[in-house]
Protein backbone atom coordinates (compact mmCIF):
# COMPACT_ATOMS: atom_id res chain seq x y z
CA UNK A 1 0.00 0.00 0.00
CA UNK A 2 1.26 3.58 -1.09
CA UNK A 3 1.06 6.57 1.25
CA UNK A 4 -1.25 7.98 -0.81
CA UNK A 5 -3.32 5.13 -0.96
CA UNK A 6 -2.66 5.01 2.80
CA UNK A 7 -4.13 8.94 3.02
CA UNK A 8 -7.11 8.13 0.81
CA UNK A 9 -8.20 5.91 3.44
CA UNK A 10 -11.76 7.09 5.14
CA UNK A 11 -10.89 8.43 8.71
CA UNK A 12 -12.32 6.34 11.77
CA UNK A 13 -15.26 7.21 13.24
CA UNK A 14 -14.73 8.71 16.07
CA UNK A 15 -15.97 6.50 18.87
CA UNK A 16 -15.92 9.18 21.57
CA UNK A 17 -19.10 10.94 20.49
CA UNK A 18 -20.84 8.20 22.01
CA UNK A 19 -19.21 7.82 25.04
CA UNK A 20 -21.42 7.93 27.98
CA UNK A 21 -19.27 11.02 29.59
CA UNK A 22 -19.88 12.66 25.89
CA UNK A 23 -23.87 11.09 26.11
CA UNK A 24 -24.64 12.84 30.00
CA UNK A 25 -22.28 15.77 28.78
CA UNK A 26 -25.25 16.14 26.16
CA UNK A 27 -28.03 14.82 28.18
CA UNK A 28 -27.05 17.68 30.94
CA UNK A 29 -27.21 20.50 28.45
CA UNK A 30 -30.57 19.07 27.03
CA UNK A 31 -32.39 19.95 30.32
CA UNK A 32 -30.50 22.95 31.59
CA UNK A 33 -32.17 24.28 27.83
CA UNK A 34 -35.59 22.17 28.45
CA UNK A 35 -36.68 23.23 31.86
CA UNK A 36 -38.95 25.07 33.58
CA UNK A 37 -38.64 27.29 36.73
CA UNK A 38 -42.44 27.01 37.46
CA UNK A 39 -42.69 23.51 36.71
CA UNK A 40 -39.66 22.52 38.81
CA UNK A 41 -41.13 24.84 41.58
CA UNK A 42 -43.70 23.01 41.28
CA UNK A 43 -42.32 19.73 41.59
CA UNK A 44 -40.93 20.49 44.59
CA UNK A 45 -44.12 20.31 46.00
CA UNK A 46 -44.50 16.26 45.71
CA UNK A 47 -41.48 15.85 48.19
CA UNK A 48 -40.62 16.13 51.74
CA UNK A 49 -36.65 16.12 51.05
CA UNK A 50 -34.65 18.50 49.25
CA UNK A 51 -35.11 16.98 45.81
CA UNK A 52 -33.89 19.20 43.07
CA UNK A 53 -35.33 20.00 39.63
CA UNK A 54 -34.72 21.08 36.13
CA UNK A 55 -38.56 21.41 35.46
CA UNK A 56 -39.24 19.24 32.87
CA UNK A 57 -42.60 16.65 32.83
CA UNK A 58 -42.50 12.38 32.44
CA UNK A 59 -43.75 12.94 28.59
CA UNK A 60 -40.58 15.38 27.87
CA UNK A 61 -38.67 12.74 29.88
CA UNK A 62 -39.29 9.68 28.27
CA UNK A 63 -39.14 11.64 25.12
CA UNK A 64 -35.76 12.66 25.32
CA UNK A 65 -34.51 8.84 26.62
CA UNK A 66 -36.28 7.56 23.45
CA UNK A 67 -34.00 9.90 21.69
CA UNK A 68 -30.93 9.24 22.91
CA UNK A 69 -30.85 5.52 23.02
CA UNK A 70 -32.00 5.70 19.29
CA UNK A 71 -28.45 7.29 18.68
CA UNK A 72 -26.77 4.52 21.27
CA UNK A 73 -28.03 1.49 20.88
CA UNK A 74 -26.31 0.23 17.96
CA UNK A 75 -22.53 1.62 19.89
CA UNK A 76 -23.66 1.12 23.21
CA UNK A 77 -23.41 -2.29 25.86
CA UNK A 78 -25.29 -2.77 29.43
CA UNK A 79 -21.83 -1.55 30.43
CA UNK A 80 -21.94 1.69 28.72
CA UNK A 81 -25.49 2.42 30.51
CA UNK A 82 -24.09 1.07 33.57
CA UNK A 83 -21.08 4.09 33.67
CA UNK A 84 -23.79 6.70 32.13
CA UNK A 85 -25.39 6.07 36.13
CA UNK A 86 -22.11 6.11 37.77
CA UNK A 87 -22.00 9.89 36.03
CA UNK A 88 -25.40 11.33 36.48
CA UNK A 89 -27.07 9.18 39.51
CA UNK A 90 -24.75 10.92 41.85
CA UNK A 91 -26.12 14.56 40.41
CA UNK A 92 -28.46 16.32 42.79
CA UNK A 93 -31.49 16.99 40.16
CA UNK A 94 -34.08 14.65 39.59
CA UNK A 95 -34.13 14.74 35.50
CA UNK A 96 -30.21 13.93 35.23
CA UNK A 97 -30.93 11.02 37.72
CA UNK A 98 -34.06 9.67 35.60
CA UNK A 99 -32.33 10.42 32.21
CA UNK A 100 -30.07 7.75 33.16
CA UNK A 101 -32.42 5.49 34.78
CA UNK A 102 -34.88 5.74 31.58
CA UNK A 103 -31.69 4.79 29.61
CA UNK A 104 -30.95 1.82 31.56
CA UNK A 105 -33.66 0.22 31.77
CA UNK A 106 -33.56 0.50 27.88
CA UNK A 107 -31.28 -2.46 28.07
CA UNK A 108 -32.78 -4.55 30.98
CA UNK A 109 -33.36 -7.73 28.91
CA UNK A 110 -28.85 -7.97 29.24
CA UNK A 111 -29.60 -7.05 33.00
CA UNK A 112 -27.76 -10.27 35.19
CA UNK A 113 -27.59 -10.96 39.05
CA UNK A 114 -24.69 -9.40 39.46
CA UNK A 115 -26.51 -6.28 38.57
CA UNK A 116 -28.40 -6.87 42.14
CA UNK A 117 -25.10 -5.43 44.61
CA UNK A 118 -24.15 -2.43 41.91
CA UNK A 119 -28.32 -1.19 42.60
CA UNK A 120 -27.92 -2.01 46.16
CA UNK A 121 -25.08 0.09 46.17
CA UNK A 122 -26.51 3.09 44.66
CA UNK A 123 -29.66 3.06 46.81
CA UNK A 124 -27.34 2.89 49.96
CA UNK A 125 -24.93 5.70 48.42
CA UNK A 126 -28.49 7.76 48.56
CA UNK A 127 -28.04 7.99 44.55
CA UNK A 128 -31.65 7.41 44.17
CA UNK A 129 -32.35 10.16 46.90
CA UNK A 130 -36.37 9.69 46.81
CA UNK A 131 -39.47 7.84 46.43
CA UNK A 132 -39.63 8.95 42.81
CA UNK A 133 -35.93 7.80 41.89
CA UNK A 134 -36.17 4.58 43.51
CA UNK A 135 -39.78 4.05 41.72
CA UNK A 136 -38.09 4.87 38.52
CA UNK A 137 -35.28 1.98 38.34
CA UNK A 138 -36.14 -0.76 41.14
CA UNK A 139 -39.71 -1.96 40.61
CA UNK A 140 -39.58 -2.72 36.65
CA UNK A 141 -34.86 -3.72 37.37
CA UNK A 142 -35.75 -5.68 39.99
CA UNK A 143 -38.36 -7.29 38.89
CA UNK A 144 -37.38 -8.06 35.91
CA UNK A 145 -34.31 -9.71 37.92
CA UNK A 146 -36.87 -12.16 39.69
CA UNK A 147 -39.17 -13.24 37.51
CA UNK A 148 -35.67 -14.43 35.39
CA UNK A 149 -33.67 -15.95 38.51
CA UNK A 150 -36.22 -16.56 41.59
CA UNK A 151 -33.33 -17.38 43.58
CA UNK A 152 -32.18 -13.87 43.79
CA UNK A 153 -35.74 -13.49 46.24
CA UNK A 154 -33.84 -14.03 49.39
CA UNK A 155 -31.40 -11.40 48.71
CA UNK A 156 -33.74 -8.98 48.22
CA UNK A 157 -36.22 -10.00 51.06
CA UNK A 158 -32.96 -9.56 53.16
CA UNK A 159 -32.86 -5.81 52.27
CA UNK A 160 -36.04 -5.04 54.58
CA UNK A 161 -33.57 -5.01 57.56
CA UNK A 162 -31.19 -2.94 55.95
CA UNK A 163 -30.72 0.63 57.71
CA UNK A 164 -31.15 2.56 54.53
CA UNK A 165 -34.85 3.34 53.97
CA UNK A 166 -34.22 3.54 50.01
CA UNK A 167 -32.88 0.30 50.07
CA UNK A 168 -35.91 -1.16 52.15
CA UNK A 169 -38.77 0.70 49.61
CA UNK A 170 -36.53 -1.12 47.21
CA UNK A 171 -37.27 -4.39 48.60
CA UNK A 172 -40.65 -3.34 48.35
CA UNK A 173 -41.68 -2.33 45.33
CA UNK A 174 -39.50 -5.07 43.10
CA UNK A 175 -42.79 -7.00 43.92
CA UNK A 176 -45.02 -4.01 43.04
CA UNK A 177 -45.02 -5.47 38.47
CA UNK A 178 -45.07 -9.38 39.80
CA UNK A 179 -47.63 -8.80 42.69
CA UNK A 180 -49.84 -7.14 40.02
CA UNK A 181 -49.99 -9.65 37.46
CA UNK A 182 -50.49 -12.60 40.86
CA UNK A 183 -46.66 -13.77 40.45
CA UNK A 184 -44.42 -14.67 43.75
CA UNK A 185 -47.28 -13.80 46.05
CA UNK A 186 -45.70 -15.63 49.04
CA UNK A 187 -42.59 -13.75 48.78
CA UNK A 188 -44.46 -10.38 48.45
CA UNK A 189 -46.51 -10.89 51.50
CA UNK A 190 -43.46 -12.16 53.49
CA UNK A 191 -41.75 -8.58 52.50
CA UNK A 192 -44.64 -6.92 53.51
CA UNK A 193 -44.85 -8.77 56.80
CA UNK A 194 -41.32 -7.85 57.38
CA UNK A 195 -42.17 -4.22 57.08
CA UNK A 196 -44.93 -3.74 59.31
CA UNK A 197 -42.69 -2.97 62.44
CA UNK A 198 -41.06 -0.26 60.47
CA UNK A 199 -42.31 3.33 61.11
CA UNK A 200 -41.97 5.30 57.83
CA UNK A 201 -44.53 6.95 55.72
CA UNK A 202 -42.33 5.91 52.46
CA UNK A 203 -42.14 2.69 53.73
CA UNK A 204 -45.70 2.59 54.78
CA UNK A 205 -47.08 3.79 51.48
CA UNK A 206 -44.61 1.39 49.44
CA UNK A 207 -46.15 -1.52 51.58
CA UNK A 208 -49.54 -0.38 51.13
CA UNK A 209 -48.82 0.10 47.48
CA UNK A 210 -47.56 -3.56 46.83
CA UNK A 211 -50.25 -5.19 48.94
CA UNK A 212 -52.77 -3.31 47.16
CA UNK A 213 -51.38 -4.71 43.76
CA UNK A 214 -51.56 -8.55 45.30
CA UNK A 215 -55.07 -8.12 46.16
CA UNK A 216 -56.13 -7.31 42.22
CA UNK A 217 -55.50 -11.00 41.51
CA UNK A 218 -56.73 -12.52 44.80
CA UNK A 219 -58.34 -10.36 46.98
CA UNK A 220 -59.81 -12.94 49.27
CA UNK A 221 -55.98 -13.67 50.36
CA UNK A 222 -55.22 -10.20 50.77
CA UNK A 223 -58.28 -10.03 53.06
CA UNK A 224 -57.17 -12.67 55.15
CA UNK A 225 -53.98 -11.28 55.48
CA UNK A 226 -55.04 -7.81 56.90
CA UNK A 227 -57.21 -9.25 59.40
CA UNK A 228 -54.46 -11.49 60.59
CA UNK A 229 -52.17 -9.28 60.79
CA UNK A 230 -54.21 -6.28 61.29
CA UNK A 231 -53.60 -4.81 64.91
CA UNK A 232 -49.71 -5.40 63.29
CA UNK A 233 -50.22 -2.73 60.09
CA UNK A 234 -49.50 0.94 60.22
CA UNK A 235 -53.02 2.58 59.56
CA UNK A 236 -51.34 4.42 56.46
CA UNK A 237 -50.45 0.91 55.27
CA UNK A 238 -53.77 -0.42 55.27
CA UNK A 239 -56.12 2.10 54.13
CA UNK A 240 -53.30 2.11 50.85
CA UNK A 241 -54.00 -1.68 50.79
CA UNK A 242 -57.60 -1.72 50.47
CA UNK A 243 -58.29 1.03 47.84
CA UNK A 244 -59.84 -1.35 45.63
CA UNK A 245 -62.20 -2.67 47.82
CA UNK A 246 -65.96 -1.29 47.77
CA UNK A 247 -66.66 0.97 50.64
CA UNK A 248 -68.28 -1.01 52.71
CA UNK A 249 -65.63 -3.63 52.18
CA UNK A 250 -62.63 -0.95 53.39
CA UNK A 251 -64.99 0.52 56.34
CA UNK A 252 -64.90 -2.91 57.70
CA UNK A 253 -61.66 -3.81 57.32
CA UNK A 254 -60.52 -0.40 58.81
CA UNK A 255 -62.79 -1.11 61.70
CA UNK A 256 -61.58 -5.15 61.87
CA UNK A 257 -58.06 -4.14 61.18
CA UNK A 258 -57.19 -1.56 63.90
CA UNK A 259 -55.91 -2.42 66.87
CA UNK A 260 -56.06 -0.62 71.11
CA UNK A 261 -52.07 -0.09 70.28
CA UNK A 262 -52.89 2.94 67.45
Amino acid sequence: MTATTARRRPAPLKKHVHSPAAIAAEILARLETEGDPVKAAGARRYFKEAVEFYGLTAPQMRALADEFHGRIRDHWALDDALALCEILLPRKTFEAKTSAILLLLKFKKKFTPELVPRLKRWLAADYCDNWACVDALCPEALSWLIDKHPDLIGEITAWTAHPDRWVRRASIVAFVPLARHGRFLDAAYDVAGRMFPVRDDLLEKANGWMLREAGKKDAARLEEFLLRHGPAIPRTTVRYAIERFPEAKRKTLLKNTKGDNR
